[in-house]
Formats: structure tokens, sequence, C-alpha cells
């Protein structure tokens, strides 16, 4: 392989030496659908809301987290808490795609870089790629594109459920308190509507494994004014137990 002047730059597509089904933890026989949702008590609640069982959970050295089985008009469906940040994330679906899952739609909160009320969903159709996980799954580039099919059926479904909802473009970075005022307007300036930890790593996992995939995102705290303004977001229980739902009935007719 060429050096190159930065170590990112360095992309190989082929296949990585260590690989999940090297390791004996590694779940088996998972539901080819899948909600990764970013807040684990909402995943707690909804588990609990449809008596859906435990059937296994991901291991790390630090947490490990259940995978629960959720039948939704008998469709399996599995749900499990995001792991966060990027480089979580992207270890996070390879895993569980060695695991049998193949449609994923993931769901959380985000920064929001232009003014819209605490709860607002917007699903990414493109991600600025400010993170490392995502340049050893695609060759580098700005930004990445998701999969047009599925924001389009996310869309719909959305709309069948009549929620508003816009699509568009999010900023992904690996370092959320480096989110500065000259970096925000730049972003703003590129047509960014939120900002967030994940989304281009994960599109870029699953394109590299072919994984239909599929993000849907609401407006949580606000970095669109002259202040910082939490908006208490992390409190907003029904938001992101609704967001789960929405999710789930997305995922169901991928």
């Amino acid at each position: 392989m060429e050096q190159r002047e930065i170590p990112l730059l360095e992309y190989d597509g082929k296949e990585g030496k260590a690989r999940p089904e090297h390791f004996v933890s590694l779940p088996k026989n998972l539901p080819e659908r899948c909600v990764i949702a970013f807040s684990k008590s909402s995943v707690a609640y909804i588990a609990e809301k449809y008596g859906a069982p435990q059937i296994s959970e991901i291991h790390s050295c630090t947490v490990n987290l259940p995978i629960y089985e959720v039948d939704i008009d008998g469709v399996k469906i599995a749900l499990i808490t995001g792991f966060v940040g990027a480089v979580n994330a992207a270890t996070q679906i390879h895993e569980l795609y060695a695991a049998g899952v193949r449609k994923v739609i993931a769901c959380g909160a985000a920064g929001s870089l232009t003014p819209k009320p605490l709860g607002a969903l917007v699903i990414p159709n493109c991600a600025v790629r400010d993170e490392g996980a995502s340049y050893h799954y695609a060759p580098p580039s700005y930004e990445i594109q998701a999969d047009g099919e599925v924001v389009k059926h996310i869309e719909n479904t959305l709309s069948k459920l009549g929620l508003p909802h816009v699509a568009g473009k999010t900023w992904t970075t690996d370092a959320f308190y480096r989110e500065t005022e000259d970096k925000i307007a730049l972003r703003r300036s590129q047509g960014c509507l939120t900002v967030e930890m994940e989304c281009s790593a994960m599109i870029a996992v699953s394109k590299f494994l072919n994984i239909k995939f599929g993000q849907i995102l609401y407006c949580g705290d606000d970095l669109s004014g002259t202040d910082y303004d939490s908006r208490n977001f992390s409190h907003a229980d029904d938001v992101r137990r609704n967001l789960i739902e929405y999710a789930l009935q997305c995922v169901k007719t991928l």
C-alpha cells in the first residue's frame, strides 16, 4: 500500500484480518431487520411495551447491550441501543451484519444547526465525513450520500403516518465539544441541517457490507442561535420513544 500524507486517506477495501465471526461472543441468527436507537431507556421502554424477549446482546469491554426481538404485525425486528460515536457505531453495524442483519434503521437525537423545534424530524440524505471510521469503509471524500431508495422509503412511511419531516444533509463529527462557531457557520453554508456523531460512518459501513440503511434524526439541542440551548432534550422521553416506533414501522416494510 502507498503511504499518503494523512493515514485516513490510505483506504484499503480488502477484507480485514480480524473479523466479527472470530469472536465467540458474536450474536447468532438475528432477524434481518434491525432498529438501532440511541437511547437506552427508550429501548427498554419499547421492549417492555411489546413484551419483546431479549434474544442476545452485543459485548464490549465496558458495557453489554441487550438485543430484543420485537414483533410488529408478524415481522421480527431486532432492537438494540446504539453505541455512541462513529467508530463504535460502525463496529456495531459490522457485528450485527455478521449476526444476520441486512436492513437497518437508526434513530436518535441531533443538534439543530437551523431553527427547528424540539422533536422536528430530519432524514439524512447526505453526511459530511468529519470523523475517522468511515474512511476505513469507503474511499476518501468530503461527503457521503445515503441510500436514496431507503431515504425515499422513510419519507413515504412518515408521510403515511402523517408526520412532518424533511430530508437533508447532516454533519457527523467525532468531537462533540469542538463544534465551534466558525465550523457551525461553514457547515450551515454547506447545507447541513443537523450535527451528530454517527451517520456518515454508519452509511459507509452499510455501503461496504451491502446493508440497506437509513436514519431518522430528531432535533434535540439547538446550535442555530447566538448561544447554545440544550432545550433539556435529554428528557424528551416521548419524542425518543415515538421515534423508535417510527423506525420500527419504517424497517418493517423495508
